[in-house]
């Protein structure tokens, strides 16, 4: 099915100038979930948290998402958060990285919830790195029900998939659960960025299933682009915004696969500007957010596009 200008190859409408579009700040509302103790950007966590203190008191607040820590860090970052004033009364929300596996689920959560200064709204476990499909779905189920036994009431939880496997055949195994997927969008070598096709796949198996959800690494930027530093092909939040509603509006894989790789910043600008609210909500359900070592330069790249006001950098 065709998704319309964008996948037809006609006109695109011009994006506003200045102002963002109605469907803006559903589009984008809580996108960045912010990873700054993540790489590339490696930030201290002192660091770390202060800036994520100014966001969510600051014109970012609507955009930003809950702190991502790994659970190794629960510690320090409470110490850090009380220093800074959080308690049970207005706690730092954030989401907690359980790289260890599924074992290390119930003991994460158990100490972050013991924690007043922390919320914990989500929680992200990897389901492995299994050596065929049967393996993989069976890894999946097992990260769904550690997330299922220990997950707080509320909080979401996410299962980052294994790169290689059938994305149908692994997603399958969420089914059940209101878990969401997470995807792999990058890295530190150029091995970790998926290609258009991969990513194209895993996105429209996830739609076709009506399952919700969040990548993660190398999307620091709106469009599609080559590093110039590393050479590495990184995918653009916006362009994978646009490949979910173009899936969503029923096109297949190859389709899809020619919006990801989409490098017209000012195209992908003028059909994320057109996109009504009523588009944005189906895409937001679906997609939730990305993990993202840096808040404010995706939020430059989207005003630099005319798709939020400069007023958010503010």
């Amino acid at each position: 099915m065709s998704t319309g200008p964008l996948a037809g190859g006609q006109p695109a409408p011009q994006a506003g100038a200045g102002a963002a579009p109605a469907g803006a700040p559903v589009l984008y509302a809580a996108l960045l979930d912010d990873a700054a103790l993540f790489p590339p950007g490696d930030a201290p966590m002192a660091e770390a948290v202060a800036a994520h203190r100014r966001y969510r008191l600051g014109a970012q607040a609507p955009l930003t998402g809950p702190f991502v820590v790994p659970a190794d860090r629960l510690a320090e970052l409470a110490e850090l958060a009380e220093e800074a004033g959080a308690d049970a009364a207005a706690p730092l929300r954030v989401c907690v990285t359980v790289p260890e596996g599924p074992g290390g689920v119930g003991r994460a959560l158990q100490q972050a919830a013991s924690m007043p200064a922390l919320e914990p709204v989500a929680a992200e476990v990897a389901a492995g790195a299994p050596d065929d499909d049967r393996q993989a779905a069976a890894d999946t189920a097992r990260a769904a029900a550690a997330l299922d036994a220990h997950l707080p009431a509320g909080a979401a939880g996410c299962v980052e998939l294994p790169r290689g496997a059938d994305p149908r055949r692994v997603l399958d195994a969420l089914a059940g659960s209101g878990h969401r997927a997470k995807l792999r969008t990058g890295g530190v070598r150029a091995p970790d960025f998926p290609g258009e096709s991969e990513l194209a796949d895993a996105l429209c198996a996830a739609v076709e299933r009506g399952r919700a959800l969040k990548c993660t690494a190398g999307l620091h930027n709106a469009v599609r682009h080559t590093a110039a530093g590393t050479g590495f092909e990184h995918h653009g939040f916006v362009n994978v915004l646009l490949a979910v509603h173009a899936a969503v509006q029923g096109a297949g894989a190859a389709e899809v696969a020619g919006v990801l790789a989409l490098r017209d910043g000012a195209r992908a600008a003028a059909h994320a500007a057109a996109l009504g609210a009523a588009d944005a909500r189906a895409v937001r359900a679906l997609f939730t957010s990305i993990g993202t070592c840096s808040v404010l330069e995706p939020l430059g790249d989207l005003v630099g596009l005319g798709l939020l006001s400069p007023a958010v950098l503010e």
